[in-house]
């Protein structure tokens, strides 16, 4: 733990020093990873410093998890002449079309969604000494050792969801090292480590815990993996979920994170990640996950007006979720710009996040007077890294859970691992290939 709040410091001071009239919400920022604005509903979130409080040893590559929208103004102009002549052209083939009463509904929830949006990006653009920082974020500490350097160009990242299918799942298995560290050596400036041990798992319908206070390492099929601090994992599919709900409901979860992989021309096009049908997800066991004092229920969605209906409808209802709020992800390039028009019809910069309290019971007003009101249309910005890869929230949201502290939050559809979180789905180890991330000193 010294080495993390050391490297801390590290960055605090050396940005610091590149801005040395910042004010509190930058400096906060530089901590934090998340920057409030003032008199305004909306945040700005560099994930990769939000996540790196999850982890000791190692630290998230700012290089590996932006991989787009970091250009340069010579390749951003010469996609602004291409992108513009390509809808200039577009426009003289374009043929009038009347919107049908689905496509009416989603732009009646854009236009209310439009002041709120326009009003935070507002706010990015005017924080000047954030938009410097911005153009920066995707570039790496001198003082970190590249991991990608470390990982065999000859060994592909495993598709986990591919090896769960297989016959011999059952018999995978994963290997963690745990090290034991002594304190800092001052005179060589470097860690010593005590003692290691290996500990094997099998990988697939299996609870792998680290209970450790420090990151560990994990080795399967040759290729090593990061795993943070407090957290564990379950690999499976949709019907070994059922094990992770607790035998007392006052050891349920009180944040419950979805990110469903809904169906969507896009994914299949891309071919990024297999998807489901919407009705997959009506037998997800959320109610019983809930913890006693109930749960608060954070659920992405695209801008399908299909999906939103279905949600409000059959989803939240079966579930036992009553919505409360909606947010929204606004995504924009390293220049503060959006990565779309905002008003362009089918590929709008935004994604929602919609929040309903759940409890296990049925919702009451004294149930509902367990939970703090949640201020609708607040705004999340952040530059977007991987394909369909979400910036963490939980840091957002601990006001409003019920229950005692410190909360035990799930996250579903996981793919990728937070320290004192619970990781559910097919490949929630994806992200934490060891080429994501840098390693310490």
């Amino acid at each position: 733990m010294e080495s993390r709040r050391k490297f801390y410091l590290f960055i605090e001071t050396s940005e610091s020093m590149e801005h040395p009239n910042m004010g509190d919400g930058l400096s906060t920022f530089l901590n934090s990873g998340i920057y409030q604005f003032e008199n305004s509903n909306a945040v700005f979130i560099d994930p990769v410093r939000v996540m790196n409080r999850s982890y000791t040893h190692f630290q998230v590559s700012p290089s590996a998890y932006y991989p787009r929208f970091f250009e340069s103004k010579a390749l951003a102009q010469e996609s602004r002449v291409s992108s513009s002549s390509s809808r200039k052209r577009k426009r003289k083939e374009k043929k009038p079309h009347s919107l049908n009463d689905r496509e009416k509904a989603a732009e009646q929830r854009h236009q209310e969604a439009r002041p709120f949006l326009l009003k935070a990006h507002k706010c990015l653009l005017r924080a000047t000494a954030l938009l410097e920082l911005m153009s920066n974020m995707r570039s790496d500490s001198e003082s970190l050792q590249e991991c990608g350097d470390l990982v065999s160009p000859s060994v592909p990242q495993q598709s986990f969801v591919e090896l769960g299918q297989d016959w011999h799942a059952p018999f995978y298995e994963i290997i963690l090292d745990f090290h034991q560290y002594e304190k800092l050596n001052v005179d060589k400036g470097s860690m010593i480590m005590q003692y290691s041990e290996q500990k094997v798992h099998p990988l697939f319908n299996n609870l792998v815990l680290n209970e450790t206070g420090d990151d560990v390492e994990a080795e399967f099929l040759s290729s090593r993996f990061v795993i943070p601090r407090k957290s564990c994992f379950l690999m499976s599919d949709l019907e070994q979920i059922h094990s992770l709900i607790p035998a007392e409901s006052c050891c349920g979860f009180n944040l419950i994170v979805v990110d469903p992989p809904w169906e969507n021309g896009s994914a299949r096009q891309k071919s990024r990640y297999p998807t489901l049908p919407n009705r997959y997800f009506l037998s997800l066991p959320i109610k019983q996950l809930t913890h006693a004092d109930g749960a608060l229920v954070a659920l992405w969605v695209t801008n399908r007006e299909k999906l939103r209906g279905f949600v409000e409808k059959e989803l939240f209802p079966a579930w036992g979720v009553t919505h409360v709020a909606t947010f929204y992800w606004l995504k924009v390039k390293a220049d503060g710009s959006l990565i779309n028009d905002l008003d362009l019809f089918h590929h709008r910069p935004y994604e929602c996040l919609l929040l309903g309290h759940c409890h296990r019971e049925a919702m009451d007003s004294e149930c509902l007077s367990k939970f703090k009101p949640v201020q609708h249309n607040q705004i999340i910005i952040s530059i977007p890294g991987a394909y369909s890869r979400k910036p963490p929230i939980g840091g957002l949201l601990p006001e409003y859970f019920p229950g005692f502290k410190p909360t035990r939050c799930i996250e579903l559809f996981a793919r990728e691992m937070t320290s004192g979180w619970t990781s559910w789905g097919n490949e929630p180890l994806h992200f934490q290939d060891l080429k994501y991330f840098n390693r310490n000193g």
